[in-house]
Parts: structure tokens; C-alpha cells; sequence
């Protein structure tokens, strides 16, 4: 199919990879299936997907290793389907980079749904067939570039290229901190609740099923904006309610 979108369902349990890969042919993508951690890094890192059903227990590399690895070669859409349902193992497949995390056993329109909700929000510089280049500029201009001053760190945030800047070094983020700093950034000062950052970032009425999500990749873009600006915070916690960025704070 021409233009199609491409998927590889990473799953060793031949049953359910084939209730993956029925489901996502039938919603147009042309589907892999691979059935251990390595082929999976292998077909990855040739194919370049849009999007991977992950599941965490494989015969040779456990998933969240698979997860980590397929972050350093691709910016795909990566959903975990696993049978893992402690707390932490929810929080470490999101920490390494995937987008969603999914329970076994679920249902085939569950799945659809969170796909088609992933599908619904800004691509970043994926090389798929389904992802245009983006035009070229000359001299990009940020979203939002404070000037810097004693006590303030710059932060710049480009939508158009998804790049984020501290004091001019590019700070590395997944696709889903990006676009809640990005939300953030788009209402400095404001307190935004975590129900709004869900709606906001995943594009739809389906969002995952605990706003705990939101606290985790925050978490994570945190420590990663504390790392390059030193002690500068820009995303401060309002306690049971939700986050508010504070364009220059200590």
C-alpha cells in the first residue's frame, strides 16, 4: 500500500501477536511481527516504523532493554503490551521511553483506541513514509526564548523543528515531554490541571487511565531540564492540582 504507515508487533506469544497484527493491518498499517528482542532491534533498525507493540518478557532481552535501545536508533510511537501490572514496572517502561503502557489482557478496541489516540498528536523527525519534512527555514524562530538574566536560565522551545534549547545547548527529549513542556510553555503562569495535560498531549477523549502517567514523563523532563540548567526549575507542582511554568524562576 502506498503511503502506508508501518508497525512491528515485538511479541513472543504467537496468539496475541497475531491478534496485534490482524488488528493493525486491518487499521493500514503494514505489519512485521517479530518474535525475540533481538530480531525486533533488527527490524527496527532497518525499517524505521511509525509505531511497536512492545511486550516486556522476551525469550532473550527483556523489554524494557529493547525499549531503551529502540529509543537510540528511532522516535516511533512505542506502546508497551505486557502482563507486567506492578506499579514499577509501568513507571520504567515509561521512564526508557514508551508512549503508553497497556495491561494483559485487554481488548483489540482498547488497543485501536490508544493507537489512533497516539496517532492524533504531533510527529516529530520521524523518516517514515507517513511523516512530511518539514519545510527549511533559514533562521528558526522560537516559541519562547526569555532573555537571559541574572538568576534565569535561557530556555528556548522551537514547535516547528521540536527542539528545546538550555543556555543554547539542545536538551533531549521523548516525544511526549516535548509536547507537555510545550502546553505548559503555551500558558506561563497558569495552573494547569493533570486532566488537561492529558487531554492536551494525547489529542483525544481516550487518555490512559491514571493521570499518574502525566507525573511520570514530568518527572522525567524535570530532571532533564534541572541536569542542563543546574539548579533553575521551571515547572513547579501546585499540590493537588497540576503544574504551572514559571517563564524565570530561582
Amino acid at each position: 500500500m502506498m503511503n502506508a504507515r508501518t508497525a512491528v508487533v515485538v511479541e513472543d506469544d504467537h496468539d496475541v501477536g497475531d491478534a496485534i497484527s490482524k488488528l493493525l493491518d486491518q487499521a493500514g498499517f503494514d505489519v512485521t511481527v517479530a518474535r525475540t528482542g533481538t530480531e525486533a532491534l533488527t527490524l527496527i533498525g532497518e525499517a524505521r516504523p511509525d509505531l511497536v507493540t512492545l511486550d516486556l518478557t522476551l525469550p532473550d532481552i527483556d523489554g524494557v532493554e529493547v525499549c531503551r535501545q529502540i529509543r537510540t536508533v528511532s522516535d516511533c510511537y512505542v506502546i508497551v503490551v505486557s502482563g507486567r501490572t506492578a506499579e514499577v514496572d509501568r513507571l520504567i517502561g515509561l521512564e526508557v521511553g514508551a508512549d503508553d503502557y497497556l495491561v494483559k489482557p485487554f481488548s483489540m478496541r482498547e488497543l485501536q483506541a490508544r493507537v489512533a489516540a497516539l496517532f492524533r498528536r504531533p510527529r516529530s523527525s520521524h523518516q517514515g513514509p507517513a511523516a512530511a519534512a518539514p519545510a527549511p527555514t533559514s533562521e528558526p524562530v522560537p516559541d519562547f526564548a526569555p532573555t537571559s538574566s541574572e538568576g534565569c536560565s535561557d530556555l528556548t522551545l522551537n514547535r516547528g523543528s521540536r527542539e528545546v534549547l538550555v543556555s543554547g545547548r539542545e536538551v533531549d527529549l521523548t516525544r511526549t515531554e516535548f509536547d507537555l513542556l510545550a502546553h505548559l510553555v503555551g500558558h506561563p503562569g497558569v495552573v494547569v490541571p493533570r486532566e488537561e495535560l492529558m487531554r492536551a498531549v494525547w489529542a483525544s477523549d481516550f487518555v490512559p487511565d491514571s493521570t499518574h502517567v502525566v507525573d511520570v514523563h514530568l518527572a522525567n523532563l524535570r530532571r532533564k531540564l534541572r541536569s542542563a540548567a543546574g539548579s533553575n526549575q521551571w515547572i513547579r507542582t501546585i499540590r493537588g492540582v497540576g503544574f504551572r511554568f514559571d517563564p524565570c524562576c530561582p
